[in-house]
């Protein structure tokens, strides 16, 4: 039995000196590279005896002088026989050699669990050394802050919710669900006219959510070149096709990672460009062009349009499967004319907020200005208006503003829509009296037309049309 437990005993020991002989010979290899480098290394078997050797130019001991001996013997300060003890490594811990601060690296070697050596290495030959790689460090830490708070900058969210200025109560909904969305990751479609407010929704979401610290990156998918629209939004690696930048360049949703993406004018967006966009939201990760490596991506997407996505989804100029996929929570912001109500408080707020801004005191509108803007049509929505107020501001030499104040357009659409209102009104009225009085004079004839157009003094022809244009019911005559 005793027999059996040594050769036993002698077939472990000689898989482990295999094993060590291996990584003897593969630091061999290595020999040529630590030579020219001021790094040092040691290897110890599981006793602590050295096996291979190379801090000749560091201690000027050579390695034929030391193999067999004790590592502790060799090396001040050492710590790989305690390291053979407890199996833990120590990266990068300052070591006194020869009166000099160095870092130093120990590593265990592992064998079905036990430890059958070990490796430790000197990086620098004096912590000293470190100095102008610290300050390299540094300075490259102070760049790299620089930049990216300048990306920040570019790419922060400037309106809140504070910035939509309503008392519509439609207008007063969509905020409060804007707010809700706030609070989750789903992807949000505001949908809307040009100069809605689409955007200052877009802006507020992304501030009011946890993401609040993180970028927020607009991308107008109507003004990038659909041939660019792609390396835009992923990025491409240096050299990926003719004309690319020599260091390659990030995309507008990595920008965006830990953030927001607001896909402006998403209808706008090529069909295969919609595909690769679906794919990347629902796999979370995509590829730089040119690259190999899968890029994690954690962004809140909201997407926002001035088209009817459902009518572009029938002429099959957007997908049906990303239109699901961005219509989680929907937006539709109304028209201004259809939140006429909001316009007088509109108005008061951007003539103090331009007036500040362009330098003239504050201003009135007048009553009858008011009812004029009250009843165009506006077709650039708050934008237009904005417009307006601000060209008043520029017209105006008193503190009222006047219908002469604003554009000449604007007062005769009022002057139009004001005549067509009385003309209709002097419709209605005749209309009124008419129907009266053919009903009275249909019953004086017990439903005789002839008598009643006699009574009225018209021809019975004419009779018969204004009986078929008021929709009459003379049954009962």
């Amino acid at each position: 039995m005793e027999l059996k437990d040594t050769l036993n005993k002698t077939k472990e020991e000689q898989a482990i000196q295999y094993e060590l002989k291996k990584l003897e010979q593969s630091l061999d290899v290595m020999k040529d590279i630590l030579d020219h480098e001021y790094q040092g290394m040691v290897l110890v078997d599981a006793e602590g005896k050295i096996l291979k050797f190379n801090y000749e130019k560091l201690m000027g001991i050579k390695e034929k002088d030391v193999i067999g001996k004790h590592v502790d013997e060799v090396i001040d300060n050492t710590r790989l026989h305690i390291v053979i003890k407890t199996g833990k490594k120590e990266i990068n811990d300052i070591q006194k050699i020869q009166g000099k601060d160095m870092i130093a690296t120990r590593i265990p070697i592992m064998k079905d669990g036990k430890v059958i050596g070990a490796i430790g290495s000197v990086v620098f030959k004096d912590v000293r050394e470190l100095k102008p790689l610290i300050q390299r460090i540094e300075t490259f830490e102070k760049t790299f802050n620089k930049y990216k708070g300048e990306i920040k900058k570019m790419h922060e969210a400037t309106y809140s919710f504070d910035h939509i200025i309503t008392r519509n109560k439609r207008m007063e909904h969509l905020k409060e669900v804007a707010k809700r969305a706030a609070e989750s990751n789903s992807t949000v479609l505001i949908q809307g006219e040009s100069g809605t407010g689409k955007e200052y929704f877009a802006h507020g979401i992304h501030k009011a959510s946890h993401r609040r610290y993180g970028t927020f990156v607009r991308i107008n998918c109507a003004a990038i070149p659909k041939e660019l629209l792609e390396a835009e939004l992923f990025g491409y690696e240096e050299g990926a096709f003719t004309g690319a930048r020599k260091e390659g360049k990030l995309g507008k949703l990595e920008i965006a990672n830990g953030g927001t993406v607001l896909l402006d004018e998403i209808g706008t967006m090529p069909l295969e460009m919609q595909a690769k966009l679906l794919r990347v939201l629902e796999e979370r990760e995509f590829e730089r062009i040119g690259g190999t490596e899968r890029i994690g991506l954690d962004i809140r997407v909201i997407a926002s349009t001035n088209e009817e996505l459902e009518e572009t989804i029938v002429k099959g100029k957007f997908r049906q499967d990303l239109y699901y996929r961005l219509n989680v929570i929907r937006l539709d912001i109304p028209p201004l004319r259809e939140r006429r109500d909001d316009i007088p408080l509109l108005s008061k707020h951007m003539i103090y907020d331009l007036s500040n801004r362009i330098g003239v005191g504050t201003k009135e509108i007048a009553h009858e200005t008011m009812e004029i803007l009250q009843s165009y049509n506006w077709p650039g929505n708050v934008r237009e208006l904005r417009n307006i107020i601000e060209s008043a501001l520029n017209l105006v030499k008193g503190s009222i503003i006047y219908p002469e104040h604003l554009p000449e357009h604007m007062v005769q659409s009022a002057n139009e829509g004001q005549r067509n209102t009385e003309e209709l009104l002097l419709k209605d009225i005749v209309a009124k009296v008419e129907i009266k009085a053919i009903r009275e004079a249909l019953k004086e004839s017990n439903g005789n037309r002839t008598e009643a157009a006699k009574k009225l003094g018209i021809h019975r022809t004419a009779l018969y049309k204004k009986i078929d244009a008021y929709g009459m019911d003379i049954k009962s005559f």
